[in-house]
């Protein structure tokens, strides 16, 4: 029918309201043909309203806005534009591209590397450089140049003075529980020489044992050293920005500053690890009360998604860290910091803490036979949902305790609620369309369309006679664990921290699901692996969570791809060997900068 055929049809129906129905009846092919029109993926929202229709769906013949940019903060968030692209769709392109570039600048030989190691850190490699290269070679080990973690651990070690260090490290070792590992001049290798643990403890003496056996190829090229290592899940030893800040300084100078220089330490407080000018500092968060049920971020505030995972983890930008995670919560305000930093290695830290991470072989798998069982094939998952199974661990739940307001609690509550509405971006075909303003959406649609997740078996870390476990197993469902078949069927699975650090990371990564990850513990591979190449960063807040599954639940191929990417990440650059090549090379570090005489601990070749 013509436009003039149209006319005369409105004149003669004598309304306009006909008139205009009829017009979009009539359109309706060509309003779907228009290349920048949203996918309709908001199946569960309410239709009966035309308002929630109208906001995913462009205006018909309406021609697109011209982008604007993302902005990009210093503490890792990209802030989203509206009139920009869907910011998952520039944090893809913009990940892969400088992951090409870490791949094709890695150094490919001694000499490429030892200038590569000049060039970052501003001084010689430490010595047996030379011997961990050649195991760098022999076994085939990725991104020679990626160790960034170490540095990140010890730098600061470079302007204490190292009679200090080992002073600091005797005391702590009369005082705490611990494993005491040693190289001497006449053993092959590392080994316990004394540990403060029962030997009934056999779980915390093996993972220590597993640790040894990883050094077993190149033990023998060690030189002495002396470590005190904690078998716990937690770090401890909790940092003072002044004293920390003095020590970089003094390493970046090439000299060393006593312990007697040291300023006191006279408060408690984990924004204490946190510079003056910081917003922990300037703008320390409250603690929530004990029995207040978790509150969600306005759902009208500003969306922002992860640009840079390791500066999303740093609760001296990022406060709300501090009252919305089991690692900051069950020290309420924190501890007092430790009078100087003392080198203990210990399963994991926070950005707030000085203790040394090793790799953890803990819940490794090789992706591999039997270990691959339920890991099937992309087109093979069949459920959209985001899939999570968890104990309540965190943190010990007590009357007086804040565990409602620990990661797993909040979680669970949050993706499981019928209540009040949620904001998701809504989500376009392509990158050249705005992404436009946030829908409210339904939870009680949401959840049940979106989320599967929930505690299995029952209610643990609670004090029964207090009531608090009942209250759990009042307050959640539990279900049965799943096993690696049911768990295998999920596109989407989520990765939580409990006490401490995520064991479960590594087998996710390998099992062809597209992982989404919540964390506050940087680990040894962070500057090794690529978010939104690898896996999807979450805020610990969970505000992008929504946004996240909302867009990977349309851009299908863009989710396998990157869960594709996950795998063979995990197959390639987390082999057993990858864990033993930075283990050795942080020994090396480790040895020098505890050593009396650092500079024969260097390599000058």
């Amino acid at each position: 029918m013509t436009n003039l055929g149209r006319g005369r049809v409105c004149r003669f129906a004598g309304t306009l309201i006909v008139c205009a129905a009829l017009v979009l009846l009539l359109t309706l092919p060509t309003f779907w043909a228009q290349p920048n029109a949203y996918v309709q993926v908001f199946s569960v929202v309410d239709f009966s309203s035309s308002r929630a229709y109208h906001d995913i769906l462009p205006a018909p013949f309406e021609k697109p806005l011209s982008l604007e940019k993302h902005s990009y903060a210093p503490n890792g968030l990209l802030i989203v534009n509206p009139n920009g692209p869907h910011p998952i769709f520039e944090l893809m392109r913009d990940a892969e591209a400088a992951w090409n570039r870490k791949l094709s600048h890695a150094s490919k030989t001694l000499a490429e590397a030892v200038t590569e190691y000049r060039r970052r850190y501003k001084r010689a490699p430490p010595l047996g450089f030379d011997k961990w290269w050649d195991y760098v070679v022999s076994h085939n080990v990725q991104l020679p140049d990626e160790y960034d973690e170490i540095y990140h651990d010890l730098d600061a070690y470079w302007g204490l003075d190292p009679a200090d260090i080992l002073e600091s490290l005797e005391e702590l070792e009369a005082r705490d529980t611990l494993f005491t590992l040693a190289k001497t001049p006449s053993n092959s290798g590392l080994e316990i020489i004394h540990s403060t643990f029962p030997d009934t403890d056999r779980g915390s003496r093996k993972r220590i044992e597993e640790i040894i056996e990883m050094t077993k190829n190149f033990g023998g090229d060690l030189p002495p050293m002396r470590i005190l290592f904690s078998p716990h899940d937690n770090p401890v030893m909790h940092t003072d920005w002044s004293i920390k800040h003095l020590a970089l300084e003094a390493a970046k100078s090439g000299t060393t500053i006593g312990k007697s220089k040291l300023p006191p330490v006279s408060e408690a407080g984990w924004t204490q690890a946190c510079a003056p000018d910081s917003p922990a500092r300037t703008n320390p968060p409250i603690l929530p009360s004990v029995h207040s049920t978790p509150t969600f971020l306005n759902t009208n505030s500003s969306k922002t998604f992860i640009a840079s995972h390791r500066s999303a983890m740093d609760p001296c930008q990022h406060p709300e860290l501090l009252v919305t995670h089991s690692q900051f919560l069950s020290h309420r305000k924190g501890p007092f910091p430790h009078r100087t930093l003392v080198p203990r290695f210990s399963h994991c830290g926070t950005l707030l803490h000085h203790d040394i991470r090793p790799p953890i072989p803990y819940g490794w798998t090789s992706g591999d036979g039997a270990e691959a069982m339920g890991d099937v094939t992309w087109s093979q998952k069949v459920d959209e949902r985001l899939n999570w199974r968890g104990r309540t661990t965190g943190m010990y739940a007590t009357p007086d305790s804040y565990w409602m307001h620990a990661q797993r609690q909040r979680l669970v509550t949050l993706t499981n609620t019928i209540e009040g509405n949620v904001s998701v971006l809504r989500v376009p075909v392509d990158p050249s369309t705005p992404v436009g303003e946030l829908l409210q959406l339904r939870m009680a649609r949401v959840n049940p369309a979106w989320m599967d997740i929930t505690f299995v078996e029952k209610a643990l870390a609670c004090e029964e006679g207090a009531g608090t476990c009942q209250i759990m197993e009042d307050m959640f469902e539990f279900r049965k664990s799943q096993g690696r078949k049911e768990e295998g069927k999920y596109k989407f699975i989520l990765d939580v921290d409990g006490n401490g650090w995520s064991g479960r990371f590594k087998r996710l990564i390998t099992s062809n699901a597209l992982i989404f990850k919540a964390t506050v513990y940087p680990e040894w591979y962070t500057s090794r692996i690529a978010e939104w190449v690898h896996y999807v960063p979450i805020q610990v807040t969970y505000s992008d969570l929504y946004d996240a599954i909302a867009f990977f639940r349309v851009h299908d191929e863009a989710a396998a791809r990157i869960a594709a990417a996950g795998k063979e990440w995990s197959q390639r650059f987390w082999r057993k060997e990858d864990m033993s090549a930075y283990l050795f090379r942080l020994l090396l570090e480790y040895a020098r900068v505890t050593s009396l005489d650092r500079e024969s601990m260097s390599y000058d070749g």
